[in-house]
């Protein structure tokens, strides 16, 4: 018998939620995600010091140890972390525009057209990356410019049918539902525990990838944010899903047999709708567990920018002394 991990494989593109450069190459995955959190976890590993000595020198000749110098120099290393991932995955890496400009369409846009400009200068065409935005009414705008630009986009941070629907809308590549954040919610909320076909996380993506295949919706559909294998199990079949190396790992041991569990043949009519921004910041509004985590999203993700831009001021610091 395969592994669960080589069965899920054949009927799912699995993508790996990590930058660990040993795990990535050992693992080989498709694609690789990242984020703020995932980027300075990575830059603490000794795979990534020399790229580190050349952000802070580059950083220096720019001209001091200043704000904007910093979050230059942290952007640059971002764009290490995954021009490193590039060259070890087929398919692409997902980076991360600022969370601190999830509410502002116009700085996201020349954020994310930034990001695309600073791999081409390593020689990574854009059809290797994806640009990822909070799935703020901001965000979803800003990709739906870069989509017409023909720049790729990967919608993090959703927790809610209206979140998808709006990226349907706007005809995003890529849409990431968070699974696991939304499980957390519910079990703190309720104090119940839930197996894998209660599970409010893996319910919603179900839900949003049924509606997607009802109406022909061409956006990928790429679960994420794991808490076990029995999450990933009970979405076996969906588009994409991101993974993180622990889980993979279990996957890769376990040779019991794996059920699909979604399929576009199975989908069921669910009604095409739109939104408009009344709409869907009423829809948000009405739903507590999505406002909440998505908030709590964005400024955990921010928290980690600003610790990495911290970091930098001070290697900056040392460099100038």
């Amino acid at each position: 018998m395969t592994s669960k991990l080589d069965q899920l494989r054949e009927i799912t593109t699995v993508v790996a939620d990590t930058g660990d450069i040993e795990a990535v190459a050992r693992l080989k995955p498709v694609d690789c995600t990242t984020n703020p959190s995932i980027v300075l976890k990575a830059l603490g590993t000794p795979m990534f010091a020399d790229a580190i000595k050349e952000a802070i020198a580059w950083g220096k000749k720019q001209g001091g140890n200043s704000e904007a110098v910093s979050s230059a120099v942290a952007d640059r290393l971002a764009i290490s972390v995954g021009a490193a991932l590039v060259k070890l995955v087929p398919g692409r890496v997902s980076t991360e525009v600022d969370a601190d400009l999830s509410f502002d369409t116009e700085a996201s846009l020349a954020k994310a057209r930034s990001i695309i400009a600073a791999y081409k200068e390593r020689g990574i065409d854009q059809d290797r990356i994806l640009i990822k935005l909070a799935s703020t009414w901001e965000g979803i705008r800003a990709a739906e410019v870069l989509q017409k630009e023909g720049i790729d986009c990967n919608l993090t941070l959703l927790f809610s049918k209206a979140q998808a629907i709006a990226c349907a809308d706007a005809k995003v590549f890529l849409i990431s539902p968070f699974v696991g954040r939304i499980l957390d919610w519910y079990k703190k909320s309720t104090g119940k525990d839930y197996t894998a076909e209660e599970d409010p996380g893996v319910i919603s993506v179900r839900e949003i990838y049924n509606y997607y295949k009802a109406n022909d919706i061409k956006t990928i559909v790429m679960g994420a944010s794991f808490r076990s294998a029995g999450e990933i199990e009970a979405l076996a079949g969906c588009d994409r899903l991101t993974i993180s190396p622990n889980l993979l790992d279990e996957l890769a041991k376990d040779e019991g047999k794996l059920e699909r569990k979604l399929s576009p043949e199975g989908r069921k009519p669910d009604p095409k709708v739109s939104v408009d921004e009344k709409t869907f910041r009423w829809m948000m509004n009405e739903d507590a567990m999505a406002t909440e985590k998505l908030a709590e999203g964005i400024r955990a993700f921010a928290k980690d920018l600003g610790t990495l831009r911290t970091m930098v001021q001070k290697e900056l610091q040392l460099a100038a002394a």
